[in-house]
């Protein structure tokens, strides 16, 4: 969720046409601000977990239509689209068909939640059909909940293009150059998602996955809150800018933010990744540009193969931690080994998470 919500403040200045196309920009500025994007993927979570696992179809349409219309209510001035707005304040809460990109920029919590590709996809579907039930909206949904999904259970790049392009039909060929010289303000999944995609691929780390989808222009807000939802399923949030999200959203959306990440912790879920280090009261001076670490968290979660079950202590270790959750199957682990060097730490997310393996140590 913090790659959404970053991906719409960070872009929201440079929508329709505000910006000059590159990937050179301030990432934040007064006018950076949340819009229609955060309250709908916020809504969009607190439903889903009110709901749980076990429901039907049914059963959680109508628990995301009753949050979305709570939460829409509240921020009515966010920025929704016309026909979204009207049934924002309806009594009548049939779907209108749309396959604008609404879909897809709401879905990111469901790639987390669930602990097979299919329920993610059956997930996204319902979360997509309250509203844009056209089969380009359900695409868009399904498609980015399914990238997610992939890559925070440490599928490469390449595995998740083809899986797009051979479940979803995307066209995913042309380079954000390409993309770039002639994309315009088309808020439609069909012409949002590919491109989303395509700066998530090209992306180096997550802030040059935003900056990049921010460079295509366009609706940018929403083209950087999907690729930046994908961005931190494969490389994680800068703690930085998870306290710049936080300076500039609500303290109910704070909330739900924080109830997310604590129910990943938690293991109230199925799920098989917990893709960053998370915490209410983690230290700036942890993971990110530190010789040292200062780990203030009672819990590490290391692996980019989370199991809850697969919990392993080091008798080397001397971590001031409760536990340290290791990547399956942590069999394969010898029992006293703790991998960590000088090296090792505070280079860079992406070695963290590749080349962890599920076992870190504070030094």
């Amino acid at each position: 969720m913090y790659g959404a919500i970053l991906g719409d403040i960070i872009g929201s200045p440079y929508e329709f046409y505000r910006g000059n196309k590159t990937k050179e920009f301030e990432l934040f500025s007064e006018d950076s601000v949340f819009t229609d994007d955060t309250v709908m993927t916020v809504a969009v979570a607190e439903a889903l977990m009110d709901a749980g696992t076990g429901v039907t179809g049914t059963e959680m349409k109508e628990r995301l239509v009753k949050s979305m219309q709570k939460w829409g209510r509240k921020y009515s001035y966010a920025g929704y689209g016309g026909m979204f707005y009207r049934w924002l304040f309806s009594d009548m809460t049939e779907p209108y068909n749309s396959f604008g990109n609404g879909s897809a920029m709401r879905v990111s919590s469901v790639g987390w939640l669930y602990d097979t590709l299919e329920k993610t996809r059956e997930v996204a579907r319902w979360t997509a059909e309250v509203t844009h039930n056209h089969p380009e909206g359900v695409k868009g949904a399904e498609a980015v909940a399914s990238v997610i999904f992939m890559a925070r259970n440490g599928a490469d790049k390449s595995t998740i293009k083809r899986y797009v392009e051979d479940n979803f039909g995307y066209d995913l060929s042309r380079t954000c150059d390409e993309i770039r010289q002639g994309y315009r303000n088309m808020a439609t999944c069909q012409n949002t998602v590919p491109e989303a995609v395509t700066a998530f691929l090209e992306g180096q780390d997550f802030e040059t996955v935003i900056r990049t989808a921010v460079s295509l222009g366009g609706d940018c807000d929403t083209l950087a809150d999907i690729a930046g939802a994908m961005g931190e399923a494969f490389y994680g949030v800068p703690v930085n800018l998870q306290q710049e999200c936080e300076k500039r959203i609500g303290e109910d959306m704070k909330a739900v933010l924080k109830r997310f990440y604590r129910t990943l912790r938690q293991g109230e879920y199925p799920q098989n990744h917990m893709a960053d280090f998370w915490s209410d009261d983690i230290s700036e001076n942890t993971i990110y540009n530190a010789p040292e670490l200062d780990i203030s968290m009672e819990d590490l979660y290391a692996s980019p193969r989370f199991l809850k079950n697969s919990v392993e202590q080091s008798s080397e270790s001397d971590m001031p931690m409760k536990m340290l959750y290791a990547s399956p199957p942590y069999e394969e682990i010898p029992m006293n080994t703790v991998y960590a060097s000088p090296g090792f730490v505070g280079k860079s997310k992406d070695l963290l998470k590749r080349l962890l393996g599920g076992i870190f140590q504070k030094r």
